[in-house]
C-alpha cells in the first residue's frame, strides 16, 4: 500500500492520540497539530495526502481553515469534523468542496472508511472492477457462442459495454486487451447471426424480429403520441424526439448521467438499424415508415438515390414524417427542426416556447455526424479521438457545452417528455478489404452499391439480390456489398495512401454491434 500522509486539525488534538495511533497502526503517516493557523502553516511547506479539520476550533473555524485551504491547494481533500449536526455548518462545508463530513463521537472504523474512501477508492475500484470483468468474461463468452436471438445479442452487447466502460474508468489498464479482444470475437459471431437472419426478419413475416429503422415511429413513438391524447393544448406534456445523428450506445451512456440531474428514464431498450447504417437509408426509413425501394416506389418525388454522400439524400425527412402521420390517420400538431450548426442550435432555444402548443417536436441534431466526418479528414480530430475512450469524451465535452443541454433543459422545466435515440452507430475500422468499381459507385467505406464490382467475398456480406433486402436496384446486375466487423473498403488504385489515410476513423454504413444496435430511451421530466 502506498504510504499516505494526513494532517489533523483539532483543538482537542490529545484526546484523539488513540484514533491517531489506529491510523498509523494501518500505515498512516499522521501529523497532528491543536489550530487553523498551524494547519496552515504545514500546508503551505509540506504535502498531505488528506486533512482532517475540526469545525469548532478557537480563533480560525475549521471553515475558515478550509476556505484559506482550498485557495493554497484547491486539489487538496479535506474531512470536515464537528461535534455540531446544524444543517448551515454542513452545506457551508459541502458548497466548499469537502471530501466528507464526520460528526464527534468518532469511530475509529468510521475514520478508516472515510481515508480509504478518499485515497484507495481508485485502486479498490479497479481491483474490484478486474475481478468483475475477469468473472463476467466467460459467461459473455459462453452466451455470445450459443445459438442466441436478436434481444439476447442486445443483452450481450449492453454487458461489453457496461465493461468497457468501468474499465475505461479504471486506473489498471490490463484488461483492457482482454475486453477488446472478446468484444471483436462478439462482433464476428453478431455478423454471423446478422448474415443468417436479415433477409428473413424482412421478408418472413410470421418469423419474430426485431424491431427495426423503418418501424420505429409507429411501434415506439406514435404510441407515446397517443397516450398523451390530444392534452397538450391544455396543458398536456408534449414529446419531444431527439435524434442525435451517429450515437453508439456506449456514447448515449456517457450523456446519460448528465440528463438523470432533470429526467427520469421511464424506458431504455434499443432497436436494429436497416442496412446499410447511413444517414441515407436509415435514417429516411425511420421518418418514412418504409424500406428504401418501397420509399423509392411510393415517394418517387422524396427519394434520392445513392449517387453520392451529400445532405441531399435526407433533404425530405419533415415531409416523410408528415406522410407517415398521415398514413397513420395522426392528426396532430407536429414540429421538425434539423440542426448542422451551433447558430441553428440556439434559434432552436430561443424559439422554445413557440414548440409547446405541439403534440410532437422531433429535432435531428447532426454533430456527431459532423465530427466523425471531420475526423478522418482533419488531422487535428484524429488527434483528439485516437479511439473509443477519447472519442466518447469528446461527446461528452460537446454535450455540456452545446445548445442542446440548455434546450433539454428547457424541456424538464416545462415537464416535457423526451425521447433520445439515433440511427445508425459507426465503428472504428483497422483492416481493408479490396473492391473495384465503376465511377458511378457510391462513396462510403462500409458498403458499396452498384454493378459488376468486383471483390472477394471474405469479410463480407453480400446482397445480390437487392429486392430482398429491399433496397433499390437502379440496374439488373446492382449488388450491395457490406464489410463487417472493423472492414473497410480500398481501392487498389492508390491503395497504401487509402489505407493509411482512412484505418483508425470511424466510419458506419455496415455490419457490426456498435453500427446495427440503436439506444432508444425514453425520459420523463423529474
Amino acid at each position: 500500500m502506498q504510504n499516505y500522509s494526513i494532517l489533523w486539525a483539532d483543538d482537542e488534538i490529545d484526546l484523539l492520540k488513540p484514533h491517531i495511533l489506529f491510523l498509523k497502526n494501518k500505515g498512516y503517516d499522521v501529523t497532528p497539530v491543536n489550530s487553523g493557523a498551524d494547519a496552515l502553516d504545514q500546508v503551505e511547506q509540506t504535502n498531505y495526502d488528506v486533512v482532517f479539520l475540526d469545525e469548532m476550533m478557537p480563533g480560525m473555524t475549521g471553515l475558515e481553515t478550509l476556505s484559506q485551504i482550498k485557495q493554497m491547494r484547491p486539489n487538496l481533500p479535506v474531512v470536515m469534523i464537528t461535534k455540531s449536526e446544524e444543517e448551515h455548518i454542513m452545506e457551508e462545508a459541502i458548497g466548499s468542496k469537502i471530501a466528507d463530513y464526520l460528526i464527534k463521537p468518532l469511530n475509529p472504523n468510521q475514520i478508516l472508511l472515510s481515508v480509504k474512501k478518499i485515497l484507495d477508492n481508485k485502486r479498490l475500484v479497479t481491483e474490484r472492477t478486474n475481478i468483475g470483468y475477469q468473472q463476467d468474461f466467460r459467461n459473455i463468452s459462453m452466451q455470445y457462442n450459443d445459438r442466441m436471438d436478436f434481444d439476447e445479442w442486445v443483452d450481450v452487447y449492453k454487458k461489453l459495454i457496461y465493461w468497457e466502460l468501468e474499465l475505461d474508468s479504471s486506473q489498471d489498464k490490463s484488461m483492457s486487451e482482454v475486453m477488446n479482444m472478446q468484444k471483436s470475437e462478439a462482433n464476428s459471431e453478431f455478423c454471423k447471426f446478422v448474415m443468417d437472419n436479415y433477409e428473413d426478419w424482412l421478408n418472413e413475416p410470421k418469423m419474430e424480429s426485431p424491431i427495426m429503422s423503418h418501424q420505429l415511429m409507429r411501434k415506439k413513438v406514435f404510441p407515446l403520441v397517443e397516450a398523451a391524447g390530444s392534452t397538450t393544448a391544455s396543458g398536456g406534456a408534449p414529446l419531444f424526439f431527439l435524434l442525435i445523428d451517429n450515437l453508439r450506445y456506449d456514447q448515449w451512456k456517457i450523456i446519460e448521467p448528465l440528463l438523470a440531474e432533470y429526467f427520469t428514464v421511464e424506458e431504455e431498450s434499443s432497436y436494429y438499424s436497416i442496412l446499410p447504417t447511413t444517414t441515407g437509408f436509415a435514417r429516411n426509413a425511420i421518418f418514412s415508415g418504409m424500406m428504401p425501394s418501397e420509399m423509392e416506389r411510393k415517394h418517387p418525388d422524396l427519394w434520392v438515390n445513392d449517387d453520392s454522400e451529400d445532405e441531399g439524400l435526407n433533404n425530405h425527412e419533415e415531409e416523410f414524417l408528415r406522410r407517415q402521420l398521415d398514413q397513420s390517420r395522426l392528426n396532430i400538431k407536429m414540429s421538425y427542426h434539423k440542426i448542422l450548426n451551433v447558430n441553428q442550435g440556439k434559434s432552436l432555444v430561443d424559439n422554445f416556447n413557440n414548440l409547446l402548443q405541439n403534440q410532437l417536436n422531433v429535432v435531428v441534431y447532426n454533430f456527431v455526424d459532423m465530427l466523425s466526418h471531420a475526423r478522418t479528414d482533419m488531422a487535428m480530430i484524429k488527434e483528439l479521438a485516437p479511439d473509443e475512450s477519447a472519442y466518447r469524451s469528446i461527446t461528452r465535452s460537446w454535450f455540456l457545452h452545446s445548445p442542446l443541454l440548455e434546450f433539454v433543459q428547457k424541456i424538464a422545466a416545462k415537464g416535457g417528455r423526451l425521447i433520445v435515440t439515433t440511427d445508425h452507430g459507426m465503428i472504428r475500422v483497422q483492416k481493408p478489404a479490396k473492391i473495384v468499381g465503376y465511377r458511378e459507385t457510391n462513396t462510403n467505406l462500409r458498403y458499396k452499391q452498384g454493378k459488376n464490382l468486383g471483390f472477394e467475398d471474405n469479410h463480407l456480406f453480400v446482397g445480390r439480390k437487392p429486392e430482398r433486402l429491399f433496397l433499390p436496384k437502379p440496374h439488373v446486375s446492382t449488388a450491395y456489398v457490406f464489410t463487417l466487423e472493423d472492414y473497410f473498403f480500398a481501392y487498389p488504385n492508390n491503395y497504401n495512401y487509402y489505407v493509411n489515410h482512412y484505418r483508425n476513423t470511424f466510419q458506419h454504413g455496415g455490419v457490426s454491434l456498435e453500427e446495427m444496435i440503436i439506444p432508444f430511451s425514453y425520459l420523463k421530466a423529474k
